[in-house]
């Protein structure tokens, strides 16, 4: 994730700008302090040097308002891969979430890798449960089919029926989107991105941009 990662950095404003991770979604099985630590070591490789984990990890803490002022003063925050479903349970509604859309309102870049992509989405699908669920609808009428070069590609037949006028967006792995303006999106990486939307399958490689539907 490199290149798409390095990118999502310059587009925050350089690698002195400061960080914020969220391990939300490794929680549950208690694995959010190992991700973290690999978050601080994966960035600071990209040559990052002002980052902090913000140990976002239920209810109460998503809703204590040192952690959610933490996350207001960050230029990029990247929410870490896991649990989907828990992590949009989790973030919808809390003051962390509220601050992250206004440091994003402000200029802060947002992302996220697996299931930190997914909840992006207005839909998200929650492999535990084999159910789609509500993500945090940052991008509306969507669904992310995350490792779609691995397994991902095969929850599309049944996502498709589920959503029928949703978009699926498949992300391979080692590969990223990213926008600056929400209207055109850039693939990054290694690998495709792969849209699926009204019965038609179109594939991006890096280098490429689309849009999304309004």
């Amino acid at each position: 994730m490199s290149e798409p990662d390095l990118q999502a950095i310059q587009l925050a404003g350089g690698c002195d700008v400061p960080i914020v991770v969220l391990p939300t979604a490794a929680a549950p099985d208690r694995n959010h302090e190992r991700a973290g630590r690999n978050a601080l070591r994966w960035f600071s490789s990209l040559g990052a040097s002002h980052i902090e984990v913000v140990p976002v990890i239920d209810k109460a803490s998503a809703n204590d308002s040192a952690l959610a002022q933490r996350i207001g003063l960050a230029r990029l925050i990247y929410i870490l891969g896991g649990f989907p479903a828990y992590t949009a349970t989790t973030l919808s509604g809390s003051r962390a979430w509220e601050a992250a859309m206004a440091a994003c309102r402000d200029g802060a870049v947002l992302g996220g890798s697996s299931a930190g992509a997914m909840v992006l989405c207005q839909h998200l699908y929650d492999p535990e449960q084999g159910e789609v669920t509500p993500g945090l609808n940052v991008i509306p009428n969507a669904c992310v089919l995350p490792h779609h070069n691995t397994f991902g590609r095969n929850w599309a037949a049944r996502l498709t029926e589920a959503l029928p006028d949703a978009l699926l967006i498949g992300i391979d792995e080692q590969t990223g989107m990213l926008t600056d303006d929400g209207g055109s999106w850039a693939v990054s990486g290694a690998g495709k991105i792969t849209l699926y939307r009204a019965g038609d399958i179109q594939t991006y490689d890096s280098g490429q941009t689309f849009g999304l539907p309004g």
